[in-house]
């Protein structure tokens, strides 16, 4: 049962991480947006998180990439935190509309969440559930 609740999460995170890396070359104007201040050369940050994110989003899929994909997603998901977290106190518009606490609140509380998700997806972590023989 595990097993397969394993892998319908990580196809879900992989279509969740590759449309999201689409999303971040498609149209990349909302994520240099939300991007801190401090980051330096927004466009290229955004693009290269959007290359990374369909990157490891493919690295899922495969068994030989799977574990050090899910450590990756996981880095990258920590990595990111900031430009959410500067979205939510800087109330930063995205296309003409600025979101409230009801979306910020559980979008920060989340992130930890995703992190554990793409390690116990990936099989890079079996906490807090353990393998039975």
């Amino acid at each position: 049962m595990t097993a397969r609740v394993r892998t319908i999460l990580r196809w879900l995170l992989a279509l969740a991480y590759g449309y999201a890396g689409y999303r971040h070359l498609a149209t990349p104007e909302p994520f240099r947006a939300i991007t801190p201040p401090w980051v330096p050369e927004a466009p290229l940050v955004v693009a290269a998180t959007g290359i990374a994110e369909i990157a490891g989003a493919v690295g899922l899929m495969i068994p030989a990439t799977r574990k050090a994909a899910g450590w990756g997603l996981a880095l990258y998901a920590l990595c990111v935190w900031p430009a959410n977290f500067h979205h939510a106190l800087a109330n930063i518009a995205i296309g003409g509309e600025t979101l409230g606490w009801w979306y910020h609140g559980p979008r920060l509380a989340a992130q930890p969440l995703i992190i554990w998700w793409a390690l116990w997806a990936s099989g890079a972590t079996d906490w807090p559930f353990r393998r039975r023989p």
